[in-house]
């Protein structure tokens, strides 16, 4: 069968799951259509996504957001509030939870399920507060000797003037530098998109993983496009020119490991998705688990230390 779109098997998925509802509910009989339907995707092969195919399902509303993944993996959890210098930022969420029998701190960038809950997250752009806050979360983990698990998904932290005015680069530089010294082991997550510094200020870990169909770059291709082509329409060369997707950046040694989410993307089957994040996370604090702090410290800078490439040249002369 020839390929097609992501989308219309993710559609196909969706309407067998509605069917499957409506047989349950209200005892119609619709085992026709499903096995119709089961057929197609069972035949179907999807086209080859492209790297702007990822950007869009990153961005999906029904992804399942920071909080969702808090609900599925953790047994229970206490947020916490404030960064204790001017006031609580929703777009930053973050406190004590138990995660397969681990205390640990988590936190992560939240976004809104509609306009209502999306202006009070800010639309998971967090102001400086946001980022103070999860300094305070994390040297709170510091002090009780337990790990950090971060969730980044977050367009970027938020340009605006106030923000700007009570120091969002300092605050985001502070995060950098607290992070590459905590003396607990760090896993961050990027479970939607990882925008700029705005997802780098909770990204410095021992461990960075990375949902299959997230992204994670230093600028949005829409926002590369409209520098580089004067035009926002050139946003899917722009995504390929960046290498955003997890395969690229596990390919470049910037992430760690990539995530399988369920067929069609984690907004399909959330709780799928939250329990492959859970198996990761889990056993990657099981690797590091046992480091002193002196060695997980070095550990993690040479991590960092080693991203790139260079070239050293003889000195003119």
């Amino acid at each position: 069968m020839s390929g097609e779109s992501q989308e219309t098997i993710s559609d196909m998925q969706k309407h067998l799951a509605e069917l499957r509802a409506m047989a349950e509910q209200r005892g119609i009989d619709v085992s026709d259509e499903m096995r119709e339907l089961e057929r197609r995707i069972e035949n179907s092969e999807p086209a080859e996504q492209t790297r702007y195919d990822r950007v869009q399902l990153a961005r999906h509303q029904e992804r399942p957001f920071t909080l969702d993944y808090i609900r599925i993996m953790c047994d229970d959890f206490v947020e916490l509030h404030g960064d204790r210098k001017f006031r609580d930022d929703p777009a930053i969420v973050g406190g004590w939870a138990t995660l397969d029998g681990r205390s640990v701190m988590i936190l992560g960038h939240q976004k809104g399920r509609d306009m209502k809950e999306n202006l009070h997250r800010n639309f998971g752009s967090p102001h400086p507060e946001g980022y103070r806050k999860a300094e305070r979360l994390m040297k709170m983990a510091e002090k009780f000797g337990r790990p950090v698990v971060t969730l980044v998904d977050t367009q970027g932290a938020y340009p605006g003037i106030g923000a700007e005015e009570r120091g969002q680069a300092e605050a985001i530089a502070r995060n950098l530098f607290v992070m590459a010294g905590l003396e607990v082991p760090i896993i961050a997550c990027i479970i939607g998109e990882g925008g700029s510094g705005g997802a780098l200020g909770i990204a410095v870990a021992d461990r960075v993983l990375m949902m299959d169909n997230a992204i994670y770059s230093v600028i949005s291709p829409e926002g590369c496009a409209a520098i580089l082509w004067r035009s926002r329409d050139m946003a899917s060369d722009a995504a390929e020119a960046l290498k955003l997707t997890a395969p690229d950046l596990a390919d470049s040694g910037i992430i760690d490991e990539v995530i399988r989410e369920p067929a069609g993307g984690a907004h399909l089957e959330p709780e799928g998705a939250a329990l492959a994040l859970k198996d990761a996370i889990v056993r990657n604090l099981n690797e590091i688990q046992g480091l002193d702090p002196e060695q997980l410290v070095a550990a993690r800078r040479e991590k960092y230390y080693a991203m790139g490439a260079w070239e050293d040249t003889p000195a003119d002369g």
